[in-house]
């Protein structure tokens, strides 16, 4: 009897069985990289890529040369997969790895619409000898177009659903409720020729013309018929109060999972030299408090460390290797830029992105960190006053950044005219950011207080606050913010946003 494999750290974190390679390959979503991360899902172990093309080509999917050139163009080490000297490492706690599990079909949707029970059957339609109802027209022309429809049968639908004669705009209104696609104008309607089957009586209402047995028949049967077809398609999908709920559910579940995840402690780390740390300094987000460690300070620092749920550092893994502490299962949260390049022309030229620019550009705050020059300058003269100084000021704007990406999701490259967002890799989807308060301030009908501009200061972050107001853009689904002199406020320049207090 085959022995059952027993599931590994990764596909435990995600809650999946283990994969076989061989049964992805020919997915829709498989590609070399993604196939790179289920090879590492299945091994449960840190892989190298010549390691990897050896798998590849047991599994038949392309001899171990073209894989390995295949894997080294892939960039194999972006988030979740990380790379550690020459070996390849998967971030379990990375949502992209989720999203890449459901993609690949390796774990089941969130909320399962096939297991969600069916609509009850309908009673059966009357036969065209019955006036229409408005529950009719409402079941039948719900997104529906009515393009194909003459003005004429629009007319007539609505009139027999009513039972009495109707002005105009009133016609063309119960229309417009159902379906934005119809032809029904009251300018271009011909009702006052022979023959109609709507006429216009003297105080200008439309009516069904006595002569009108045949065409009306033939609407009712028209609509009936809508009727049926949307039935037979709503019979194919779940019911909606059930979907509704399960989908309530699951924003529940969402949002507990993100209050849990601010809840964590978290700790933002600078150090210098960042290879071989002599000098560090370590920020407390949630108590906002900074400790530096200088050389036999740095045993504390290493104790201390261990007390964080998260920590988040630039180069995080290179940078916790070098102080010799080993993070476990703990979140890191990568600060590094999460891409490395941008194409800034069509000629192919390409800019570097550095932490220092996304703190400028996110953040504005022009010179973010110190030079390292000055840096080896204070650690060899023993200057720890102003060394300590340098490395407080760094962290402070390593957390800028850490704070604007949680706030947006994501955060900002400016540099001449470009002006981009960039994904932030340290902020889960779950966690509430700027659109959650914005979204619970217009349901509450209460203002934000925001911080606008540059990033504001370490003392008394919310000394420029402002009051602001959530509306609805007419029309459309957006949310902008506007200040009190009636200024749409652009969501990027929001460096921080809380839910005003209430009025006393």
């Amino acid at each position: 009897m085959e022995a059952k494999q027993t599931p590994n750290r990764w596909c435990a974190a995600l809650g999946i069985e283990v994969p076989k390679l061989e049964a992805v390959a020919g997915h829709r979503e498989a590609n070399t990289y993604s196939l790179l991360i289920v090879a590492l899902l299945e091994s449960g172990a840190p892989m190298t890529l010549d390691e990897v093309a050896v798998r590849f080509e047991a599994a038949g999917i392309a001899d171990r040369a073209r894989a390995l050139r295949s894997l080294q163009r892939c960039k194999p080490g972006r988030a979740p997969v990380y790379r550690e000297e020459d070996r390849y490492h998967l971030d379990p706690h990375d949502d992209e790895l989720d999203l890449w599990a459901f993609r690949l079909g390796l774990r089941p949707p969130r909320v399962q619409a096939d297991a969600l029970p069916r609509p009850p059957p309908a009673a059966a339609l009357p036969g065209p000898d019955v006036p229409l109802t408005a529950a009719e027209l409402d079941e039948a022309w719900k997104g529906a177009s009515l393009n194909g429809w003459s003005a004429q049968r629009i007319a007539l639908a609505v009139l027999d659903a009513n039972r009495e004669p109707l002005e105009p705009a009133r016609v063309v209104f119960a229309v417009a409720l159902r379906s934005k696609f119809h032809s029904l104008r009251v300018e271009q309607a011909q009702f006052d020729r022979k023959g109609s089957a709507v006429t216009v009586l003297p105080d200008g209402r439309w009516a069904i013309a006595e002569d009108a047995g045949a065409a009306l028949l033939q609407t009712r049967v028209a609509v009936r018929a809508l009727v049926e077809r949307a039935r037979k398609y709503a019979a194919t999908r779940p019911d909606p109060a059930a979907l509704a709920a399960a989908q309530a559910a699951y924003e529940r579940e969402r949002a507990a999972h993100g209050a849990a995840l601010a809840r964590m402690s978290r700790a933002l780390l600078v150090a210098f030299p960042p290879d071989r740390p002599r000098a560090a300094a370590l920020l407390d987000v949630q108590g906002r408090e900074i400790t530096t460690y200088v050389d036999g300070e740095l045993d504390a620092l290493r104790a201390r460390l261990g007390g964080y749920e998260i920590i988040g550092a630039e180069d995080v893994r290179a940078l916790l290797r070098a102080l010799g502490f080993d993070p476990g299962e703990r979140r890191l949260a990568e600060l590094g830029p999460p891409q490395k390049t941008m194409k800034i022309d069509r000629r192919g030229r390409t800019l570097q992105i550095t932490t220092e620019l996304l703190v400028q550009g996110a953040c504005g705050i022009s010179q973010p960190f110190g030079d390292e020059a000055k840096l080896a300058a204070y650690l060899a003269e023993g200057q720890h006053g102003k060394l300590r100084r340098r490395l407080e000021a760094d962290v402070k704007s390593l957390h800028a950044l850490y704070e604007y990406g949680r706030l947006h999701g994501a955060v900002r490259l400016r540099w001449g005219f470009l002006d981009e967002r960039i994904p932030a890799p340290w902020v889960h989807r779950d966690e509430p950011k700027l659109r959650h308060l914005k979204e619970a301030a217009l349901e509450e009908g209460r203002p934000l207080e925001v911080v606008i501009g540059s990033a504001p200061g370490w003392a008394e972050p919310w000394a420029r606050a402002q009051r602001v107001l959530v509306e609805k853009e007419p029309g459309g689904w957006r949310k902008w913010l506007v200040d009190e002199e009636g200024f749409v406020v652009p969501d990027e320049e929001v460096q921080r946003a809380r839910m005003a207090a209430a009025p006393h």
